[in-house]
């Protein structure tokens, strides 16, 4: 898809927003026959790079990636109980512990729960250093996916209080986890390792037969933790990018890290803002 974009210049990509999607083609010639095409395209059309997500076995010996994370999957095609034998001894004591404290998890695919689910992304955003995600983006999210029964909203709620939530999609029989958010102040209660066992549960009732658990950066050490405490098989996910005026495959040569600081000490309102304006650039 082509994003045109006065920020960070017009460019083609392999699907906005999305975690893995990479090229499609019956074999590594005709790949590069399209590649050819999609570069004479995209040159044709003023676009400064193309960006893939994932593609490996086609740039495994001729790229350097642009970024390197890791995707996590389980396989549901088993019981329930089997499932829940190979988390970690840990996951399985935190889900024991949110249940005993009181949290329960309701799964939904209302625009009230995506509304609730907002409020949560835009703290957890600004804890992390990063703008949240603009409201009407997640509208669409509704509008497109979830009320086309494409995808759930699941929230963990404590003394009628959310204190958790995730979105998750699905199609042809697989599950991903999109996005999560939680209030820190209660974290103790383990709300997500809850929600995210209650998914599961409700993926593996409705007969489907993978769960992804999304997209996580190498150095995001605590998530990647979290994430391979459920029993997953972990791969590595590679993004190219080619630079249409250098003929060229490139790699990043910039860290946002130094940003991060900054922006958790901007006041949400304004950080919302912020989101507003400029995710639009990002894709």
């Amino acid at each position: 898809m082509e994003i045109r974009s006065l920020l960070t210049g017009s460019r083609g990509t392999s699907l906005p927003f999305t975690d893995h999607c990479p090229p499609i083609a019956e074999n590594e010639n005709t790949f590069n026959e399209i590649f050819k095409e999609v570069i004479n395209y995209g040159k044709k059309a003023g676009w400064k790079t193309i960006d893939f997500k994932g593609g490996i076995k086609y740039f495994k010996d001729v790229a350097l990636p642009f970024d390197t994370s890791l995707t996590h999957n389980l396989n549901l095609l088993q019981k329930e109980e089997d499932v829940l034998s190979t988390f970690r001894n840990s996951t399985k004591r935190n889900i024991k512990k949110a249940i005993q404290k009181g949290v329960h998890v309701a799964i939904k695919n209302t625009l009230e729960s995506v509304k609730e689910y907002f409020k949560l992304n835009c703290i957890t955003r600004k804890s992390h250093g990063l703008p949240p995600q603009p409201f009407y983006f997640f509208k669409k999210i509704y509008e497109h996916i979830i009320s086309q029964k494409k995808g759930v909203v699941a929230l963990a709620i404590h003394q009628n209080k959310v204190v958790a939530g995730a979105v998750f999609f699905h199609f042809n029989n697989q599950a991903i986890f999109k996005f999560g958010a939680s209030d820190l102040k209660n974290q103790h209660l383990r709300p997500n390792n809850l929600i995210m066992w209650e998914a599961i549960r409700w993926y593996c009732q409705n007969k489907y037969k993978t769960f992804n658990f999304g997209r996580t950066d190498t150095e995001h050490k605590g998530l990647l933790q979290f994430k391979k405490g459920w029993g997953v098989k972990e791969e590595i996910l590679n993004y190219y990018k080619y630079h249409l005026i250098r003929d060229c495959f490139i790699s990043r040569n910039y860290d946002i890290k130094p940003y991060c600081g900054f922006i958790k000490i901007i006041p949400l309102p304004i950080l919302r803002l912020t989101g507003n304006i400029f995710y639009r650039h990002v894709g």
